[in-house]
């Protein structure tokens, strides 16, 4: 047990010195920030791209008509919290999990949206689902008080970006929810979910129609 706590100290130690990094997005030129945990290397910003890697164009839903018209189809999707474009700057875009599964990919190329299994592999580095969310959250005032444990240890700078619903938007400066490819079954997938007032970074099965934040994760 000695020899465990004496390696999760080292590792975390480590996080305080994290390899920071940035990649260009080839299909607009943007740029994002990226942060090494452990053997991964994760993108440190939300994604905000309207097509997929083969420059196919994901549809904008700037209604909630338009986003249930998609959600109906089973087609990829997104939107800005609240349809506005200053929050795409703050938070990125919302996608639905259409769009997210794709094998046209969302993400850059040499990029990939991670499944349940790897989010549980950084978690796992960072102490546990448990306690891992508080070195996850940023540190930033876009989170509500109290915004619980945050330090933001890992370098990830996870936002309280919000949720799209069937019936509207939620949750903006309260709670982040990111994707996973993971299926839970026909009509839910797997998700990571944290909060202003805890400090875990919990899993959830979420309906395949909602609309949250994406996080790549290299090849």
């Amino acid at each position: 047990m000695k020899n465990l706590l004496f390696v999760v100290s080292l590792f975390m130690v480590g996080l305080l010195n994290a390899q920071t990094g940035t990649l260009t997005d080839s299909r607009d030129g943007k740029i994002y920030k990226t942060v090494v945990i452990g053997n991964q290397t994760w993108m440190a910003e939300n994604l905000n791209v309207d097509r997929f890697r083969n420059g196919d164009v994901i549809p904008e839903a700037k209604s909630m008509r338009e986003w249930k018209k998609a959600d109906k189809e089973g087609r990829p999707s997104w939107c800005y919290y609240k349809n506005k474009t200053e929050n795409g700057i703050k938070y990125g875009k919302l996608y639905n999990w259409y769009a997210v599964s794709d094998s046209r990919n969302v993400c850059p190329i040499g990029w990939y949206v991670p499944s349940d299994a790897e989010w549980t592999q950084m978690t796992d580095l960072l102490g546990g689902e448990s306690i891992a969310g508080g070195k996850m959250k940023s540190t930033s005032l876009l989170w509500s008080t109290p915004n619980t444990g945050a330090t933001n240890l890992s370098g990830l700078s996870l936002l309280p970006g919000g949720a799209r619903y069937s019936n509207g938007f939620g949750y903006l400066g309260t709670f982040g929810d990111w994707w996973s490819t993971t299926e839970y079954d026909f009509g839910t997938s797997i998700d990571r979910n944290l909060s202003y007032v805890t400090v875990s970074a919990d899993n959830y099965a979420r309906n395949k129609t909602d609309g949250f934040s994406v996080r790549c994760v290299k090849n």
